[in-house]
């Protein structure tokens, strides 16, 4: 079997004369508490200054498999209908890097007693790099793979809608609206071969059943949507057992099923791990699985009997 490299590199950069995009956003198990990344609408919802930290090692085992970091944080401002957050990602695969910083920023509606509506919008920039020429290539003579992509940094904007309830929320979002070019090279038949950006579509969505005091059921989805590429849903069942101690398992179409847990070391500070094991292209045949840590802290900007609510999500 061809090494992960290989089969990244046919993906991302075209071998011919069409235009072949990107591959889909990287993949989160603990997506319900990476919203940001997914959503701008959701900056400030939590009521307090959140960072969280998330760290994904993919196909552990696998050459050249992915390896995906995120920071972000949020606020709410004075102003309660005014929320503003930042993020970091960096996602590597094979000889390709990616990353991206940007600044979020949401007006949250009252739209009724107990529910909220937020429209979201981010600006930020990618920073995209391959090293193609240090690829052993079938071809050594392919023009896609002779000259490396050095720090091409590409402006991008995203929107997202997040609509939230003390038990439930949704969103939709579309975090990259622009598809920009990553490169261009020229055949000798005057054919451009052109890597690119592929917008993707994003669907949220969660609640929290209250089956005993200290017992609740909270399932959750994150559906993806890119254009050449099938849609992907991740489905996950998750149990909270008294209030701290969350065990779930969760469901990748078409490629992965995994475990979750996680546990609130205090009311502010979640700390999750997650293992999911591929079986889409029997790529679990060649890896380990892949693992994922995430760590959440609130810092609460109001007294607590201000906040009248729990944050579930």
């Amino acid at each position: 079997m061809k090494t992960i490299i290989k089969i990244i590199s046919a993906a991302v950069l075209i071998s011919g004369s069409l235009i072949l995009n990107a591959q889909q956003a990287p993949m989160y198990t603990h997506y319900m508490y990476n919203t940001l990344v997914v959503n701008p609408g959701y900056a400030g919802s939590r009521d307090a200054l959140t960072v969280t930290a998330l760290d994904r090692a993919q196909w552990v085992d696998f050459k050249g498999a992915p390896m995906t970091q995120t920071f972000t944080l949020h606020s709410p401002l004075a102003n309660k209908h005014i929320g503003l957050g930042f993020s970091m990602m960096n996602d590597k695969i094979g000889p390709v890097n990616n990353t991206s910083v940007a600044a979020d920023f949401a007006y949250r509606m009252q739209i009724s007693e107990k529910s909220k509506l937020a429209l979201g919008l981010s600006a930020g920039v990618d920073v995209f790099q391959a090293s193609l020429n240090s690829l052993a290539l079938d071809q050594q003579s392919d023009p896609v793979f002779q000259n490396n992509i050095i720090n091409h940094a590409t402006p991008n904007f995203g929107f997202g809608a997040y609509y939230s309830k003390e038990r439930f929320y949704a969103g939709i979002s579309v975090p990259n609206l622009l598809e920009n070019n990553y490169s261009v090279v020229k055949q000798e038949n005057g054919n451009n071969l052109v890597g690119k950006e592929q917008r993707s579509y994003f669907f949220i969505a969660g609640t929290m059943l209250k089956i005993t005091d200290n017992f609740a059921f909270k399932p959750t989805t994150y559906v993806k949507v890119t254009a050449g590429a099938p849609v992907e849903a991740d489905l996950t069942a998750s149990f909270i057992i008294m209030k701290r101690l969350l065990l779930g398992a969760m469901f990748r179409t078409g490629d992965a099923v995994g475990a979750l847990i996680g546990f609130d070391i205090t009311d502010q500070l979640h700390i999750g791990y997650s293992y999911d094991w591929s079986f889409g292209l029997q790529t679990g045949t060649y890896n380990m699985g892949s693992h994922e840590l995430v760590l959440r802290y609130d810092f609460l900007l109001f007294d607590k009997k201000q906040i009248h609510s729990p944050r579930y999500f």
